[in-house]
């Protein structure tokens, strides 16, 4: 009989869990069905009156902080100007530059805005607006460097951007990356000239924007541009693909801006050295 009874028992308990295994499933079940997929989510960015710009917030004179801690800079004006036109506003996110198609495509951010070029590759990942910006990827040491070429790199460290159109350049250059030391990938482009300052490394590929603007801030006496650089390219927005209504509506903005002399009045702002 007591062999019976803990039989029982045992079996009452399998079928106590079996229950709860089974209200479980239909809950997970339940949850995800309700959860949009990231495409309907990605949709929903048509119909909002606020949309989220991410931004690397370090990335001078595009977007940027302040000396008082405010986001500022040419892309920051541009994306306001525009916003107005398509009758949106705008929230400013810094984000993890390495992370941005990732960030725009979950839904985080709406666009990515700030010194971003236009390559084959991201044009996979994401919808681009018309280029409004030229830019080249300059090489820069420092101003007493023996470097004059990118041959006499080879076996030095060149510092660059991680996950940056600069380093893209750079690897569309197999025989240079082999040549080299090593690329030292950092975070932002300010780390990576605090390197070259400190004399590790022994150039940096960047931005001619950044760059240039950097430069006149810190004295361009203290640096060099080579001659050689790693090519030109264009500046676009980058959006998620399901947002076609809402590129139309930028892409219109953009040429709007530009027929109207808000751009040349904005670019003037911060590029009138230049």
């Amino acid at each position: 009989m007591v062999k019976i009874f803990k039989a029982v028992k045992l079996l009452s308990l399998f079928v106590i869990m079996a229950a709860l295994i089974v209200g479980c499933s239909n809950g997970n079940t339940t949850a995800t069905s309700a959860t949009p997929a990231p495409s309907e989510q990605a949709a929903k960015s048509e119909g909002k009156t606020e949309l989220v710009l991410g931004l690397d917030d370090t990335f001078a004179p595009m977007g940027f902080r302040d000396e008082k801690g405010e986001i500022v800079g040419f892309d920051i004006d541009l994306a306001n100007e525009a916003a107005s036109k398509i009758g949106i506003t705008l929230k400013f996110q810094p984000i993890d530059w390495s992370m941005k198609e990732t960030e725009l495509n979950a839904g985080n951010i709406d666009f990515i805005w700030n010194g971003y070029s236009i390559t084959e590759e991201r044009k996979e990942k994401v919808a681009f607006s018309k280029p409004y910006l030229e830019n080249r990827q300059i090489i820069v040491t420092l101003a007493d460097s023996p470097v004059k070429t990118k041959a006499d790199l080879a076996g030095l460290l060149v510092a660059v951007q991680a996950e940056s159109s600069a380093l893209d350049a750079v690897n569309a250059e197999p025989d240079f990356v082999k040549s080299v030391k090593e690329l030292v990938e950092f975070s932002t482009n300010n780390e990576a000239f605090n390197d070259l300052e400190a004399g590790r490394s022994a150039a940096l590929v960047v931005d001619e924007v950044l760059a240039r603007y950097y430069m006149n801030q810190k004295g361009e006496e203290k640096y060099r541009v080579l001659e050689e650089n790693f090519g030109a390219e264009e500046y676009g927005v980058g959006l998620r693909k399901d947002d076609t209504e809402l590129l139309k509506k930028l892409d219109t903005a953009l040429d709007e801006m530009k027929s109207d002399g808000t751009y040349d009045k904005i670019y003037s702002k911060w590029f009138s050295q230049n």
